[in-house]
């Protein structure tokens, strides 16, 4: 059984989502958001951090996944979005787990199918594949969906290594 907390990065909302991955199949375990209160961006890095290390510290996952920065129209963005998923690794890393990262289309076509699928959709089938009911925040969804791509790729990775290749 591994019990994997996935990441989903922000400035202002980091969603996390923790998933356990068994003989059995797939499990969800907790799902939320890190709602950031400081308008001091060096204090709103602090917060992901803590509220990171107190998540982990909470699930006790084995291993970490994280959505990586994608360059859009506003470079600013980008650039404090990497400083929260900076922040973020820290924490994973200062709890010695691994951490894994996934670009957004890599985590769309796990899920979905395609890599241009829309929010919604990875919503969706992130409901689906956890028996989840009712809503559910965009940003905690979108953190069980790096958690979730996290398995299928551990996985794959190790029927390999089981096949010998």
């Amino acid at each position: 059984m591994t019990r994997i907390l996935g990441i989903d990065p922000g400035s202002r909302i980091t969603g996390y989502g923790v998933v356990e991955t068994s003989a059995h199949g797939l499990r969800y375990v907790a799902s939320g958001c890190i709602r950031i209160q400081a308008d001091n961006f060096p204090q709103r890095l602090k917060q992901i951090f803590d509220g990171v290390t107190e998540i982990i510290a909470l699930y006790q996952p084995g291993q970490m996944a994280i959505e990586q920065v994608f360059m859009h129209k506003n470079a600013d963005s980008a650039l404090k979005l990497g400083q929260a998923r900076g922040a973020a690794i820290c924490a994973g890393m200062n709890r010695n787990l691994p951490v894994h990262e996934y670009a957004a289309r890599q985590v769309k076509q796990a899920l979905v199918g395609k890599g241009g699928a829309d929010k919604q959709q990875v919503q969706h089938m992130v409901k689906i594949l956890l028996s989840i009911q009712g809503d559910m925040p965009i940003d905690a969804s979108d953190a069980l969906a790096i958690g979730l791509c996290h398995c299928h790729y551990q996985e794959t990775a190790d029927r390999l290594k089981q096949a010998g290749l």
